[in-house]
């Protein structure tokens, strides 16, 4: 029976990466704890934040556990079920998180239900398998997968999970109603242990309708040189050319400058990589300059017209 924790550990590894302080003041307010185990993570929460938290565990033995041990517990309340079922009879909640447990389920089952089941603006926090004791990564289609669970001295247990990549998690979430906000990959401090957990914070949308772009912004900075892009807009008697981006929206042939590159070599090079079209230099004139902030970061776009 793992004890109750001094602090909220989202990997496996003691002291790895933040604490509860990622979802906010919970004092007072109504937490999922998603897949809760034996209980510890929402017992921490309950007695250190004065949250109240309804953890939900399907396993009936990890259930009992919990019981067993913390039943009784103010601000906890422990319910055995399923948690894509229990969201669609509880009150929406003010913040839910899930410490390795929301891989064992297809994300287009859970993300939907999730979304109808937090309140406007509630924060979402995954801890989620990125590379596993073989040292395979994710993958880049949502699909699940074997994977092989070690639970202490027994012998390894197969099951199936969905282990995806970022930036899928990200097109996901942002799919399903939720602004991915920031995704941390954590390791161990052994050098010689190939797994690394992903740690993603999300946030649900207000209601309404859900504005989709083509690439989710996060809080995570960009690279120096990536500060910078253009976009080309050419014109021709049939209209504007837009090219199809593999999300399935309609976007200007365009990209980041790379080191060194001026402004017009950027469309050039990325009309040719795109498009096939070949131009010069001189054929590139300005036409505008877009100016966007993601946290602390400011982001500069050129709109060019040959």
């Amino acid at each position: 029976m793992p004890p109750v924790p001094a602090r909220l550990e989202w990997a496996p590894w003691e002291g790895v990466g933040p604490g509860a302080e990622i979802l906010g003041d919970v004092t007072g307010k109504r937490v999922l704890d998603i897949g809760s185990g034996p209980g510890h993570h929402a017992v921490h929460l309950a007695r250190a934040h004065d949250a109240q938290v309804t953890a939900v565990e399907r396993s009936l033995t990890q259930h009992q556990r919990a019981i067993d041990t913390h039943a009784g517990t103010p601000g906890v309340q422990f319910v055995h079920g399923d948690v894509v079922d229990h969201l669609r009879t509880a009150q929406p909640f003010d913040a839910a998180y899930a410490i390795g447990s929301l891989a064992f389920t297809d994300p287009r089952r859970s993300l939907p239900a999730l979304r109808d089941g937090l309140c406007p603006g509630a924060p979402l926090v995954l801890s989620l398998l990125h590379t596993d004791l073989h040292g395979r990564g994710p993958s880049t289609t949502v699909a699940p997968r074997e994977q092989m669970l070690r639970l202490r001295d027994d012998p390894p247990l197969p099951t199936r999970m969905w282990v995806l990549a970022p930036r899928l998690w990200e097109d996901l979430l942002t799919e399903h109603g939720f602004r991915a906000e920031a995704v941390d990959l954590l390791r161990p401090s052994d050098g010689n242990n190939p797994v690394v957990q992903q740690l993603i914070r999300a946030r649900r949308l207000p209601h309404g309708p859900v504005r989709v772009s083509s690439r989710p912004r996060t809080t995570r900075p960009p690279a120096p040189h990536a500060a910078i892009g253009v976009g080309a807009i050419v014109l021709s008697d049939q209209d504007v050319l837009l090219g199809r981006h593999r999300r399935g929206t309609l976007e200007l042939p365009g990209g980041t400058v790379e080191a060194g590159e001026s402004l017009e070599a950027t469309v050039v090079r990325e009309l040719a990589e795109e498009t096939g079209l070949i131009a010069r230099p001189d054929d590139v004139t300005l036409l505008g300059t877009l100016v966007d902030h993601v946290g602390d970061t400011t982001l500069v776009s050129w709109a060019r017209v040959r």
